[in-house]
């Protein structure tokens, strides 16, 4: 890809405006159910529905959270890791989240 065409792309995406729904919760549990079952993200659902273009390029399945200072520091006490160690603590939380499976306690 050109550098233009990259900015051109950056400027479009730039021009795009995020929107929230508040449908209520029956609505949006549905929603996430159904992007789920498909194998896509809730946004490409949503656009499915709404008879809009959706990205093919797969999305890369992950799950994501926000971890704040505070929660590193309650992490790296609970797995016993010196707190610079970030990237240590977050294998262990992968390995925690695939744990929890393992063990049935998401039932």
């Amino acid at each position: 890809m050109s550098t233009s065409s990259k900015w051109d792309n950056e400027k479009k995406a730039v021009k795009a405006v995020q929107i929230a729904f508040d449908l209520g919760d029956e609505v949006n549990r549905q929603i996430r159910l159904e992007a789920l079952d498909q194998g896509i993200n809730p946004p490409d659902r949503i656009r499915q529905i709404l008879g809009l273009p959706v990205n093919k390029k797969p999305v890369r399945p992950r799950l994501s959270i926000s971890l704040s200072d505070d929660d590193f520091v309650i992490l790296a006490d609970k797995f016993s890791i010196p707190l610079d160690d970030r990237l240590k603590i977050r294998q262990w939380a992968a390995e925690m989240l695939i744990a929890h499976l393992d063990t049935g306690e998401s039932k």
